[in-house]
């Protein structure tokens, strides 16, 4: 295309014109891509790196969680889709139905994996289904999802400013190395993870703040002897444990976890506080800091913790870990109790855990045509740390790219969307909306109040 688009910002090359723009590559944005385009959506999707994945891939957050209701698994459709995909690569772990429970020996057996209830105060905590997977291998199938569905991938396109007409989405903005492009469309949908969309075209927003970490992989760990270490000698263990967190200076209880390749095992640490993820200075000093601590703790290991003798640094995740920025205040605000009451929603489209997500959530208030996906959705500080992570953010993303789909084909506004319709047809892709409430959810009227952020 040769078209210029001429806005308040400068000109741009118009480069793209299609029924749904998704900004942002990562899982929420993948899942809304690959739903519009596979329910008839002429889709484009820009990212800011060079792969797709984001935060499963470019951040390296390893591990599939909160998926899972007791027994029951919650987060089903596109999550599940590439699980098996990755399966089928031998690039994923996960356990088998009957080691699902709480026991010594399955506690031994997966939770170097990663695969429990981390909200359970059981003691062992029970062996849930989580899957451990390989970032390349995200990347990969990642891209032959999309190429499959004959989305238009944009990459090394970073998002630049919302196009409006009014208070109505048209596009979005991209600088790049060939500088200022347009990509026009019916619908946005802002899958940014920071709300870039959401905020440069005007919807009202919360800025939270929470935990940055920069992600590392060790290679050459004798994990058979770390582990036996760990269970033969529990007190010797305990104790170089607890120095090798201080010399991290801030990490999950299990700082390493087992991955899906031979001898190399995922750091999901240094944490690091009191650090903005919007700000360039902070972002700048937590590579420096979390570099500086990574070196202090493997010196540590290699010196004290047998099976860490040989370890080096195989890599840092290129994407740093953010978990909360600039939170949406949209149509309804989820609260921490709603979470962690597990209030059902008559409007759900989507699930985490054992919670439910309405699709009031995915909607500015101000702006027509624009619907979000991630951890940016409309909940409060409180209640996005409990619902932030990658499976519930694919299902949200599944349900945005189907009602973008729906739309654009009724010819709508995506706020006007029918939710029942949007659930059956949800389902009948192999999404679970959470149209039907579990057992232990709590049923009371959710249909007024908006909870205060």
């Amino acid at each position: 295309m040769s078209d210029i688009l001429n806005e308040p910002g400068g000109s741009a090359r118009i480069v793209a014109k299609s029924d749904v723009v998704v900004v942002g590559g990562g899982p929420a944005g993948l899942a809304a891509a690959l739903s519009a385009a596979r329910a008839g959506a002429s889709v484009t999707l820009v990212e800011r790196y060079p792969y797709l994945g984001g935060l499963a891939s470019g951040g390296m957050v390893l591990v599939l969680d909160d998926m899972c209701n007791g027994p029951e698994i919650s987060v089903k459709g596109i999550a599940q889709e590439f699980i098996e995909r990755l399966d089928r690569l031998g690039l994923v772990v996960y356990p088998p139905e009957e080691d699902r429970r709480s026991d010594l020996a399955m506690w031994r057996k997966w939770s170097r994996w990663g695969a429990f209830d981390f909200t359970s105060k059981q003691k062992p905590q029970p062996i849930v289904y989580a899957a451990a997977f390989d970032p390349d291998g995200w990347k990969r199938v990642s891209d032959d999802a999309v190429r499959e569905t004959k989305v238009n991938l944009r990459l090394h396109s970073w998002f630049s400013r919302a196009i409006m007409d009014g208070n109505r989405i048209k596009g979005v903005v991209c600088e790049s190395k060939g500088g200022r492009e347009a990509i026009l469309g019916e619908i946005v949908i802002d899958a940014s993870g920071d709300l870039d969309v959401g905020a440069s075209a005007g919807a009202k927003f919360f800025h939270g703040n929470y935990i940055v970490t920069t992600v590392f992989r060790l290679a050459g760990v004798d994990i058979a002897e770390a582990e036996r270490f760990e269970y033969e000698e529990p007190e010797a263990f305990a104790a170089i444990d607890r120095q090798a967190k201080r010399v991290v200076g801030g990490s999950w209880d299990k700082w390493w976890l087992k991955t899906p390749l031979p001898g190399i095992v995922w750091c999901n640490c240094p944490h690091m506080t009191g650090l903005d993820g919007l700000k360039v200075e902070d972002l700048t000093g937590a590579e420096f800091e979390g570099r500086k601590r990574i070196d202090a703790l493997v010196e540590h290991v290699r010196a004290n913790l047998p099976g860490f003798k040989n370890a080096f640094l195989l890599d840092l995740a290129p994407q740093t870990g953010i978990r909360q920025t600039r939170l949406l205040e949209g149509e309804y605000i989820v609260s921490k109790e709603d979470v962690a009451d597990r209030v059902h929603f008559p409007d759900s489209v989507a699930r985490g855990r054992d919670y439910y997500t309405p699709y009031r959530a995915l909607l500015p208030r101000e702006v027509e045509q624009l619907i979000v996906a991630g951890r940016h959705y409309s909940a409060n500080t409180a209640a996005q740390r409990l619902s932030r992570e990658i499976p519930p953010c694919m299902a949200m993303g599944e349900a945005a790219g189907l009602a973008a789909a729906m739309a654009i084909d009724q010819d709508i506004l995506i706020r006007k969307v029918d939710v029942p319709t949007l659930q059956k047809r949800l389902r009948a892709q192999g999404a679970d909306p959470g149209d039907r409430p579990a057992a232990n959810a709590t049923l009371r009227n959710t249909e007024e109040r908006v909870a205060n952020a």
